[in-house]
């Protein structure tokens, strides 16, 4: 079994920051976990805004426990918004379905962890954190 290692994680981090600045987005937040829930990487760029690291957690946290991509998450939230309502309760808060939470998958597809990230729209968090997973040549699921 294929594992996320920390310094997977620092360059999915390290990547997808760069990308929102390159692409002049506002400041981000990144949060890593690896496949059992558990934080990897923190980054957050000067100025990223208060509870942002929460919603992060709560993108990558979400694609996690569902197994799926935020896009995915988000689809099926507008379908069964009680189901999705009752997770939220369930996981203390932790799940946020909408776009920005990204799994990490091996080339074979197995799911490393997640990537989740807020800042600017739940699109632009998107492009970042698939910007991170690509740049660390693992495979990014948005749910799509």
């Amino acid at each position: 079994m294929e594992k996320l290692t920390l310094a997977a994680a620092d360059l999915i981090a390290d990547k997808a920051l760069e990308k929102g600045k390159e692409l002049q987005f506002h400041p981000l937040t990144v949060v890593v976990l690896d496949a059992g829930g558990q934080i990897k990487v923190v980054k957050r760029d000067d100025g990223s805004s208060l509870l942002r690291v929460e919603i992060a957690l709560g993108k990558a946290w979400g694609n996690l426990g569902m197994g799926f991509g935020g896009r995915e998450i988000a689809r099926r939230g507008a379908k069964m918004p009680g189901f999705f309502a009752a997770l939220s309760d369930m996981s203390g808060g932790r799940m946020v379905p909408v776009p920005g939470g990204v799994l990490i998958r091996s080339e074979a597809g197995e799911i490393l962890g997640a990537v989740g990230i807020s800042g600017d729209t739940s699109d632009n968090d998107e492009i970042c954190a698939v910007h991170g997973i690509v740049s660390a040549n693992l495979k990014a699921d948005t749910g799509d």
